[in-house]
C-alpha cells in the first residue's frame, strides 16, 4: 500500500504543477479569475433585479465587463518592468487630463467630471488616477531605502496631494479622498514608522474644523444627514432612510429574488449604482450579503498572498495597494448605504452598474497578475 502511495504522489504533484504552469504561461491567476467570475455573475443577477428585469442595462453591463476583461488580459501579458518604467509618464498624463477636466469637463448629472471624445466615448480621468497614484508611489519607493525617510515622505505626500486637490475642486470629494487613501496605503506598506502615522492622524483631526469651512454646502449637508437623517426625511435624509428600510426588511433570508419593494416601487434611489447592496439585502437577506462579503474577503486574501509573493519593492507595494484599495471601496460603499459613513457616491465594486469603475478595477487586477506571473524563478 505504501508503494502505491509513493508511486501516485509524483502524478498528483505533476498535475498540480502542470495547472500552475499553464496559468504562468498565460500570465493568469486562476484563483483570482474564478473569484472575479463569481462576484460578477452574482452582481449581474442583483443588477437584473435592480433595473426591473430590463435586458438593455444588463446587456450594456455585460459589454462593459467584456471590455474590462479584455483590458485585464492584455495588461496581464505586459511585463511589470514596463509599468515601472512608464509610471512617471502615466502619472503626468493623468494630471494633464485632470487639468483638462477643469476647462473642458463634460457635465453628467450636474457635475463636470468627465472628458468626452466626440462620437467615441466618455470617461472619468479621476478613475484612472486610482491606479496611477499607487503606481507612481511604488515607482518612487522602488529603489529607495525603506522605511522611507522624512524627505521621501514629503515628496510622496506631494505626489498624492496634487491629484487629490485637482479632483476635489471638480468637485468630487469622495473620489479625492479614496485616491488619497490609495496613496497613503502605499506609504503604510512601505513601512512608515507608527509615530508618523499617529502624528498624521492628529493633524487630520485638528484640521477637521478648517475642512468644514472649505466644504461646499451640499457636502456639509451630507455630514449633517449622516448624524441625523430624520431631520430632513423627505429631502437629504431620504436616501439613507429608504436604504436602511430596505436592508432591515430583508431579514435573514430576504423577500426573494425580484420581490423587493423598496427598489421596484422607486422608493430607493440609485438602486442600480451606489445603493445596489440595499437591493441585495432586501431580496437575499443577510445570507446573500454574507455570501458577497465572503467572496470579497477571499479576493482580498488572494491579493494579499500575491503581494507577499512579489519579488521586488515595486511589485509588493503596487499589488498590496491595489488589493487594500479594493477593500476600502467595498467598506466605504457598504458603510454609506448602511448609514455609518456619509454618502460620497462610491459604487459597489464589480456589482454596481457602470463602465469606468469596472475598467479601472479589472486593469488593476491585470497588473496584479502580471506582477505575480512574471516572477523570476529562483532556486
Amino acid at each position: 500500500m505504501s508503494q502505491d502511495f509513493v508511486r501516485r504522489m509524483p502524478y498528483g504533484s505533476s498535475s498540480l504543477q502542470r495547472k500552475s504552469m499553464i496559468g504562468e504561461k498565460l500570465h493568469l491567476d486562476v484563483a483570482l479569475i474564478l473569484l472575479l467570475v463569481l462576484i460578477c455573475s452574482f452582481g449581474l443577477v442583483v443588477l437584473y433585479s435592480a433595473v426591473g428585469r430590463e435586458t438593455a442595462p444588463l446587456m450594456s453591463q455585460l459589454v462593459k465587463i467584456g471590455m474590462a476583461t479584455l483590458a485585464m488580459l492584455v495588461m496581464a501579458q505586459i511585463a511589470p518592468v514596463f509599468y515601472l518604467r512608464t509610471a512617471p509618464w502615466l502619472y503626468l498624463l493623468g494630471l494633464v487630463m485632470l487639468v483638462l477636466v477643469l476647462f473642458f469637463g463634460y457635465e453628467v448629472n450636474g457635475s463636470a467630471r468627465w472628458l468626452r471624445v466626440p462620437g467615441v466615448f466618455t470617461f472619468q480621468p479621476a478613475e484612472i488616477m486610482k491606479l496611477m497614484v499607487p503606481m507612481i508611489l511604488a515607482w518612487y519607493f522602488h529603489d529607495r531605502h525603506l522605511p522611507p525617510r522624512p524627505k521621501h515622505l514629503f515628496w510622496a505626500c506631494v505626489m498624492i496631494a496634487i491629484p487629490v486637490v485637482l479632483i476635489g475642486v471638480q468637485p468630487d470629494l469622495g473620489t479625492a479622498l479614496l485616491i488619497g487613501a490609495a496613496g497613503l496605503l502605499v506609504i503604510l506598506l512601505a513601512g512608515i514608522s507608527w509615530r508618523y502615522v499617529f502624528a498624521a492622524l492628529g493633524l487630520g483631526l485638528m484640521s477637521l474644523p478648517a475642512l468644514w469651512f472649505v466644504m461646499r454646502d451640499y457636502q456639509r449637508q451630507r455630514v449633517l444627514t449622516l448624524l441625523n437623517p430624520e431631520s430632513d426625511p423627505l429631502g437629504s435624509g431620504w436616501n439613507i432612510i429608504q436604504s436602511k428600510t430596505a436592508i432591515g426588511s430583508g431579514g435573514l433570508f430576504g423577500k426573494g429574488i425580484f420581490q423587493g419593494t423598496q427598489s421596484h416601487l422607486d422608493f430607493l434611489p440609485e438602486s442600480q449604482t451606489d445603493f445596489i447592496i440595499a437591493v441585495l439585502a432586501e431580496e437575499w437577506g443577510l445570507i446573500g450579503v454574507v455570501v458577497l462579503l465572503t467572496l470579497y474577503t477571499l479576493l482580498t486574501a488572494r491579493g494579499v498572498v500575491m503581494a507577499a509573493q512579489a519579488q521586488d519593492t515595486f511589485g509588493r507595494l503596487l499589488t498590496g495597494s491595489i488589493t487594500f484599495t479594493f477593500f476600502v471601496y467595498v467598506f466605504v460603499n457598504i458603510g454609506m448605504v448602511s448609514g455609518i459613513l456619509p454618502v460620497v457616491g462610491v459604487p459597489l465594486p464589480l456589482v454596481s452598474y457602470g463602465g469606468t469603475s469596472i475598467l479601472t478595477l479589472f486593469a488593476g487586477f491585470g497588473i496584479m497578475m502580471s506582477i505575480h506571473t512574471h516572477r523570476r524563478i529562483t532556486l
